[in-house]
């Protein structure tokens, strides 16, 4: 399969023109004919990127990286998800598992800790790193929201990575409440019972999307 290459232009004019209609940003991406992923980390209105991404391909590979620190609530949602979707879902794990690494390092470092940027590497990045090397995408959903930090108010619907990776974040410009409105509407299950060990606050950046 060749790989797409979107001039500036291009990029210019699909932000432009879908930047702000999420099923048809999803139908655009999807229509490149690349690889494509979408990831997730069940956390509140996971359940949207999922359901608009797998209307219009049913078996995308949904990639989970899944930090072993997860609420019993958020792995019963993403049971529940994967079920009711009946998602194409490939979840990578740390090299080593949380009761190996709390029995050698003790419990999750503070986020003031100098140890707290290699516990990221660990538990999130390096998995996602796998990730990217075993699925190989050319096109990558995300459910990252312009107000979730400032890093990602700055960003634009469609985006390309250095490496050459088509990001595509149809919800970037959804409210809370536009969210809530479509799981209501497509009686699609919801998760708030979510902690991620990486951040400690929601408006902090857990580096995913700085280092990709």
């Amino acid at each position: 399969m060749s790989k797409t290459t979107l001039t500036p232009q291009e990029l210019a004019r699909v932000n432009a023109e879908l930047g702000n209609d999420a099923a048809g940003l999803v139908r655009w991406a999807l229509s490149l004919g690349q690889t494509s992923i979408v990831t997730t980390n069940f956390r509140p209105f996971e359940a949207v990127i999922l359901h608009l991404v797998t209307q219009v391909q049913p078996d995308v590979p949904v990639v989970w990286m899944d930090n072993g620190y997860n609420t019993e609530a958020t792995y019963r949602f993403a049971d529940e998800v994967a079920r009711q979707l009946q998602l194409n879902l490939q979840i990578y794990l740390p090299r080593r598992s949380r009761a190996h690494r709390e029995a050698v390092e003790g419990a999750t470092p503070a986020l003031d800790d100098p140890r707290h940027a290699a516990f990221t590497e660990e538990v999130k990045l390096e998995p996602f790193a796998r990730a990217l090397r075993e699925t190989r995408p050319q096109v990558w959903f995300t459910a990252l929201r312009a107000t979730d930090t400032a890093v990602r108010a700055q960003m634009e619907a469609v985006s390309l990575n250095p490496d050459g990776l088509i990001k595509v974040a149809p919800l970037l410009h959804w409210s809370s409440k536009d969210l809530y409105e479509y799981c209501e509407k497509h009686g699609l299950p919801n998760n708030f019972d979510y902690v991620d060990p990486t951040k400690g606050e929601d408006n902090r950046e857990c580096g995913l999307h700085i280092a990709h």
